[in-house]
This record gives structure tokens, sequence and C-alpha cells, in this order.
């Protein structure tokens, strides 16, 4: 008898133990809960010349030219920006060969842009528009900042220009959160060490009293720092793409990642920056293989991977 009730009590808990396992999956709380991919429906590109694209479609990088005509195509060697768009089918207008009717990208980006700029750009786009959670929001800037900040010394001082980085970059973090709050999903990147750049390392050269890559270098840990620092830690609204990790990487290491020259601008000095082309390089600059298309400008590899790394942080967030 004692028996029989004990395996009539294991099957009664069995049973609740199911039903209690069915009800929680019912609520969600499973662990094999699924996480929908981010569907956005389009995108808003901030920052300056890295991700721009000039109403004629120009970019600041090494231009690609159509092998048809000869003349620059805006679908060839893609921007940080346009590879992001494109892995979501979204186009901008300012490259919308194909004609799309609505194009499902805002660009906001431009040349010469520093973090205050972009303040004000948000602020425009919020007087007419708003930010919505099927909204990715693009963000890189403040190599411009970097530059002017440099560009003090020795007038100001070495401390109080390390402090000042670190301030854009607390107000680049601000604005971030800004369009968070605001109900938006935004993706933004750190900036790569200006030291790093072609200018930085001309800077070096030609300045002797200290190391000047090594200050770039500084001013824009700083910034990155205080990016970092002070953004929403929630994990959902917001997502980071470290920039700078992946240059150092490239310029330490540069066989491991098919560069053969990660000092110079391959582009050459006489020609706009936006009007760089596979046509307008030093002659033995490599459009695939140089790191640098400016004193300061990503060549298209750099951008491709740059831009692939926004895109895999759009689509794993769990936005």
């Amino acid at each position: 008898m004692q028996r029989v009730v004990s395996q009539k009590l294991k099957r009664g808990l069995a049973l609740a133990t199911v039903s209690a396992a069915a009800l929680v999956a019912g609520c969600g709380g499973g662990s094999t809960e699924q996480i929908d991919p981010f569907a956005p429906t389009r995108i808003i590109t901030f920052g300056d010349d890295s991700g721009a694209i000039l109403q004629t479609g120009k970019k600041y990088t090494i231009n690609g030219l159509s092998t048809d005509t000869q003349l620059p195509d805006c679908r060839i060697n893609p921007v940080w920006s346009q590879v992001v768009a494109s892995g979501f089918n979204f186009v901008y207008p300012q490259c919308n060969s194909d004609f799309v009717a609505l194009p499902q990208g805002i660009m906001y980006a431009a040349a010469n842009v520093k973090v205050a700029d972009v303040r004000d750009k948000i602020d425009q786009h919020l007087s007419n528009d708003r930010f919505g959670p099927k909204d990715l929001v693009t963000i890189m800037v403040g190599v411009n900042d970097i530059v002017e900040l440099y560009r003090q010394f020795p007038l100001q001082s070495r401390e109080s220009l390390i402090g000042e980085a670190k301030a854009r970059g607390k107000l680049l973090a601000d604005q971030v959160n800004r369009i968070a709050n605001a109900n938006g999903r935004v993706v933004v990147s750190t900036i790569f060490d200006v030291g790093l750049t072609p200018f930085g390392q001309k800077e070096k050269e030609q300045q002797t009293d200290i190391d000047r890559a090594i200050f770039l270098d500084d001013l824009s840990t700083a910034f990155n720092t205080a990016l970092r620092l002070n953004l929403l830690n929630d994990g959902r609204l917001i997502g980071l793409v470290l920039t700078d990790e992946t240059i150092q990487q490239i310029a330490r290491f540069p066989s491991a990642f098919g560069y053969t020259d990660v000092t110079h601008a391959a582009c050459r000095a006489d020609v706009a920056p936006q009007d760089c082309t596979t046509n307008t390089l030093l002659l033995d600059a490599n459009a695939t293989q140089w790191l640098w298309a400016g004193d300061t400008l990503l060549g298209p590899n750099a951008q491709s991977r740059i831009g692939s790394m926004y895109l895999s942080r759009a689509r794993n967030n769990p936005f």
C-alpha cells in the first residue's frame, strides 16, 4: 500500500513539474526564448568626413570608378555608413543609383564636422522629426575635434587639452544617450588614434619638442575613454564599435590584414580629398593595400571593415 502511494506521489510531482515548465515557457521565461533580429525601417547617420556622402555621390576615401565611363561610381568603395545601410537594403539619397522611390537613409554626416556639430544636427532632426524604436542611428565623430585641440598646443597646455578631449568625448556620449532616451536605437564608434594617421606621423617627424604622435594618441584615448564611461549601459539601446582597437591591430600587424603601408596617404596631395579616385593615387600606392586614403581619412578596405563591425553590432545587439 505504501509503495502504491509513493508511486502516485512521484507521478503527481512529475506532472506538476511539467505543468510549471509549460507555464514558464508560455510566459516567455524559458531558456529557449528567441530574440527577434533587429529590423530597422530606416537608417539615420551622423558624423564627420569618414561616413559622409556628398550630393554628387563622392566620398572622403578613394572613390571607385565605373569601368564603362571611368567616372566616380558611388556604389564602388563604399564608406562605412553605406556598408551598414546596404546590409539592411537601404540607400541614401546621395547614392541612389537604382532610383529607389523612397530612400530609407538620412545622411547628416559631412566634412569637418565635430561633436558640437552633431549636437546641432540632432537638434535639427528633432525640430521636424523624431527617433523611434525602428530607427537605426549610426554615429562616428571626433577626429576633427582631436586635430582642432592638437593645433592649440603649445599655447594651451597638454593637461588642459587632454581635459577638453575628455569633455568632448562626454558631450558625444550625452548626444548618444539623448537619442536613446528619445527611443532611437544607436550604434556609435570610438575614433581611431590620430597619432597613427599620416597626419600624426608627419607631425612626429616635423615637431621634435615632444613625441607629437603620442600626444595625438593621448588626446584620442582621453576622448574615447570619456565616451565609453558616459554611455548608458543598459545593453539594449546602444551598441558600441571599437574602431580604435581595430586600427591599432592593423597598424601593429599590417601584413596579417593584407596591408603593405599603414603610415602614408595613398591619395595625391594636390587632389581635393573628395576628388581622390583610383586614378589619382601616388605612383606606388595601392587602393586596397594602403590603410589611409588621406592624412586622416581611411582607405576603402578599412571603411569596409568598420562598416561590417557596425552592421554586426546592429544585428546582434538586443535592440
